[in-house]
């Protein structure tokens, strides 16, 4: 069963949030959340697996309390799911920087939302919500502003596995490309998140930019 908060500062999106995501047999509402200090607690209390979370809250926004929760280094298994009116901007990128691990508009279809929060759980496909793969085109396509770094050293496997995950391959994809099995692509991700400092593979791809290691 896959528990879930939800966390928006209006009531009724957040009651349709909950209404629609009960309607699926093996996901549980275990929470919800009004501003981003109610969900800080929340997540602290429930831990729930996956975190479907609005941006622009009350006390404290979306991007915070992501970062707060992520600092705490107590929910580290959990996904975030960053809830959206708005298309590209940089409350987006600033919650990719803190953790997020997929995005979804407000007006995206309820199969979509159901099947992201699957998805995201299985932490093999979380750039598959078409908004998620628009942001990282996006934000790939922006002169970065961080100097490039020297990238850690990473093996020839290594490599082809990063750039699966760059290419938004799942972790199935990725083992079929690179003729190796599914858990040891995911072995590879666990290490690549490691040596990169991230915590998503979101995360992994920008990282993976910043280091020019997607030039070319």
């Amino acid at each position: 069963m896959i528990s879930v908060l939800v966390a928006d500062d209006q009531d009724l999106v957040r009651s349709g949030l909950v209404a629609l995501l009960s309607t699926a047999d093996d996901i549980c509402v275990v929470g919800e959340a009004r501003d981003g200090g109610e969900v800080v607690r929340a997540v602290r209390g429930t831990r729930p697996v996956v975190v479907l979370i609005d941006i622009r809250m009350p006390v404290m926004n979306g991007i915070e309390a992501i970062a707060r929760i992520r600092s705490d280094g107590e929910a580290l298994d959990t996904r975030f799911v960053v809830l959206t009116t708005f298309g590209l901007d940089e409350y987006v990128f600033g919650a990719i920087r803190a953790g997020a691990d997929a995005f979804l508009l407000k007006d995206t279809t309820p199969e979509e939302l159901v099947r992201c929060v699957r998805h995201v759980v299985q932490g093999d496909a979380v750039m598959s919500p078409a908004v998620t793969r628009t942001l990282l085109t996006d934000y790939l396509r922006r002169p970065t502003t961080i100097p490039v770094r020297r990238p850690p050293d990473l093996t020839d496997r290594e490599r082809d596995v990063l750039r699966g995950v760059c290419d938004g391959l799942s972790n199935r994809q990725i083992a079929e490309r690179s003729h190796i099995g599914t858990a040891t692509v995911k072995s590879y991700v666990s290490r690549l998140l490691d040596k990169f400092g991230t915590q998503t593979r979101v995360g992994l791809v920008l990282a993976a930019h910043d280091h020019g290691l997607l030039d070319g």
